[in-house]
């Protein structure tokens, strides 16, 4: 019988995040969601939720003493925070859209891991970063959202040198997944907006034909957080449909 674990989804109440969050309580697990306040009132968890805004550090701060409070420690930590609200050229990018990309997702995922590793404390303690297909596979008009997840990638790999042997950081890049996110993100835009964008043309790219669903993110996310991936650390599974093989 699997030995129960406390998992923090970071970003859990967004679209792959509720799928993960749903599975991780199927099959025992304790979990607790930490996300924007205006995620949490639109998706209440239904599990122990905890709210902050990465782009404050204090913010940052707080959900982890709060975590600290409610739990003392955890054995796993999912990031899947991220966002991306446009999609222009570098030359038109404005200089605060880039930094409010950069910091949201990079600077974010810095604050996150300073804040809340050190409350990893279970017997095989591992970590999730969702990175993005983006990070390395470079394409138009996303350089801002790019250079943050390809910013990611270089963390997982300096925490999983920095926190071996006793923590294994992993990372799981996606290609385009049909949420939320495809449209601002959870609880930053619309949901039920259908965006405009035709994913025909990026469709037809793929081998296997069709976008992502949350839950072909979500089985390699708990196949990093488990036993079967005990002797991996600072690896990024690609999730793609083929699109992407590095």
């Amino acid at each position: 019988m699997a030995v129960k674990r406390k998992v923090v989804a970071l970003g859990g109440a967004g679209g792959i995040g509720r799928a993960l969050v749903a599975r991780l309580l199927a099959q025992g697990d304790e979990v607790c969601v930490i996300d924007l306040p205006a995620s949490l009132e639109r998706h209440k968890p239904p599990c122990a939720a905890i709210p902050v805004d990465l782009h404050d550090e204090a913010s940052v701060l707080a959900a982890a003493s709060s975590l600290k409070a409610l739990w003392g420690g955890m054995d796993c930590f999912v990031n899947l925070a991220g966002y991306n609200g446009l999609t222009v050229p570098l030359a038109e990018t404005e200089t605060s859209y880039f930094d409010d990309v950069l910091s949201g997702n990079l600077r974010g995922t810095f604050l996150a891991a300073k804040a809340f590793l050190p409350l990893l404390d279970g017997p095989a303690p591992a970590v999730v970063h969702v990175t993005s297909g983006l990070g390395s596979y470079i394409r138009p008009n996303f350089g801002s959202y790019a250079a943050a997840k390809a910013g990611v990638i270089a963390l997982t790999k300096t925490l999983a040198l920095e926190w071996a042997p006793r923590v294994r950081v992993n990372a799981v890049g996606p290609g385009a997944v049909d949420t939320a996110f495809l449209r601002g993100g959870t609880g930053r835009s619309d949901e039920t907006a259908n965006g405009g964008a035709d994913f025909g043309p990026y469709i037809a790219s793929i081998p296997l034909k069709r976008l992502a669903e949350p839950a072909d993110v979500v089985g390699p996310i708990l196949f990093l957080l488990g036993p079967d991936a005990a002797y991996m650390t600072g690896q990024v599974l690609w999730i793609n449909g083929g699109a992407y093989m590095p």
